[in-house]
């Protein structure tokens, strides 16, 4: 099965790759079709996915999988929010967006005034008009820290703690973020809703 991926992340397509792999799916990015990305005007994680997800499907052809994610700070109101990838301006550096984070947060010095929640919604539409998509979602709970650790992972994975743990997600490997992150969790559901709509076949 060949899937357009609704995105340009490279750190979304290795981890959704990863998820996928030896599963028969071939997946591939829409910037391969020259696909540019659409706009993001809703407020919510799924209304976002579904949109990237029509937009790949409509230029391809190809059923289409899109992920939209962010992290949610209780402190701030949600925020970053749908904004995360933009949170300090069009276009910043992960560096940047993190600084900003830890800024907002600077006169929050204990833990449980820093708690936030990685949110991932991913979607996989067959077809433009698909009355039905297949919509999955993860959340993975943890806390802000003050200083950056870790080079692993990508987004706000260096600033982030699993406090169960006791790693941010920068300091874990591939395959232990895998196992807790929203991303991982919500793979896993759309796998297993893919497997029951027979896309894909049972493990």
């Amino acid at each position: 099965m060949k899937i357009v991926l609704a995105s340009g992340n490279s750190g979304k397509l290795r981890e959704i790759a990863a998820a996928l792999n030896g599963r028969g799916v071939e997946l591939v990015a829409q910037s391969e079709f020259g696909v540019s990305p659409p706009p993001e005007p809703h407020p919510t994680f799924v209304e976002n996915a579904l949109a990237k997800a029509r937009h790949a499907a409509a230029q391809t052809g190809l059923p289409a999988l899109a992920d939209d994610s962010g992290i949610a700070v209780e402190k701030l109101g949600g925020a970053p929010g749908v904004r995360s990838a933009r949170f300090a301006g069009e276009n910043p550096s992960d560096i940047q967006n993190n600084q900003k984070l830890l800024a907002a947060l600077q006169s929050f010095p204990n833990s449980r005034d820093r708690r936030a929640r990685y949110c991932a919604v991913t979607v996989l539409l067959l077809n433009p008009q698909d009355p039905a998509p297949i919509v999955a979602e993860g959340f993975w709970n943890g806390v802000i820290i003050r200083q950056p650790r870790g080079e692993n992972g990508f987004g706000y994975d260096p600033v982030f703690m699993d406090e169960n743990i006791g790693k941010t997600g920068g300091e874990m490997s591939l395959a232990e973020k895998d196992e807790v992150s929203h991303r991982g969790q919500a793979l896993r559901e759309l796998v297993r809703k893919m497997q029951a709509r027979g896309l894909l076949p049972s493990s």
